[in-house]
């Protein structure tokens, strides 16, 4: 495990795995070097590039100076590109798409990027833009009430069905995982925002971008992938056959291959 030193002083804590072109994978909600889809992606990447693989700040082995900001998280990223040699492709899964979206509007040098059903809901603007997720979650989570908080992100955020809820939380091994990584779910709702796509902030984004969804993925999140591709310049769409949000390493890796390798 190394690290590197983000711009505000936060330690941001990364493995480095195979030989190539740098790939900076950047997780989505609750998610880091040790749980999550990213291991499997890293494991199957580092075969054709150098993969950066990091723990997000407040996640695994990584710092998290306060207060919080979207910018502080685009310059974490940044400090993972300098240690790449300055440029590097990135992908983003969930809200880190979103995020890996946000870095690239920042003028970060990511050379090409890839993205996976960013969480925006722009069939359901009005609910989320007034629902002031960031300031509940926060409010959770100074409580005490981590498990308050996993179980607010899933319902009320992104509208899991009540029993798989519960099934989660008899599974108490990945439980307790997500209870300790609660006090970052506010990060990942100052991320989405208003939860809309930020058309204006995105349209002047000339990175290459692949953006993807499941071909079994809900519509909202298939709508929100269409809606990306109306504002960035430079984007295409590409369906995963199969997939929902759980995305299979084994099937985005040989996508992921072909556009960073073209």
């Amino acid at each position: 495990m190394a690290h590197v030193i983000s711009k505000d002083g936060t330690r941001i804590a990364y493995e480095r795995l195979g030989s190539g072109p740098a790939v900076v994978l950047i997780d989505g909600a609750m998610c880091s070097r040790a749980f999550g889809p990213m291991p499997k992606i890293a494991a199957l990447l580092k075969e054709h590039f150098t993969v950066y693989l990091y723990d997000r700040r407040g996640r695994g082995e990584s710092g998290d100076t306060q207060p919080y900001s979207k910018a502080r998280e685009v310059e974490d990223v940044e400090a993972l590109i300098r240690a790449a040699g300055g440029s590097a492709f990135a992908v983003g899964l969930s809200s880190g798409a979103a995020l890996g979206l946000e870095a690239a509007a920042s003028g970060l040098r990511i050379e090409k990027l890839a993205v996976y059903e960013p969480p925006f809901m722009p069939d359901d603007a009005a609910r989320h833009a007034n629902a002031d997720h960031e300031g509940k979650l926060k409010a959770l989570v100074a409580a005490g009430e981590r498990g308050g908080a996993v179980k607010y992100f899933m319902r009320d955020m992104i509208d899991l069905p009540a029993f798989v809820v519960v099934m989660m939380q008899l599974m108490r091994g990945m439980w307790g995982k997500l209870k300790a990584v609660a006090h970052t779910l506010p990060y990942d709702a100052a991320i989405m925002g208003d939860w809309q796509v930020p058309a204006a902030r995105l349209a002047g984004v000339r990175t290459q971008t692949l953006a993807m969804y499941g071909g079994k993925t809900e519509m909202r999140l298939k709508r929100a992938v269409e809606e990306l591709a109306k504002v960035l310049p430079n984007v295409r769409q590409q369906v995963l056959p199969g997939q929902t949000h759980n995305v299979s390493a084994a099937v985005l890796v040989p996508a992921l291959v072909q556009f960073l390798k073209e």
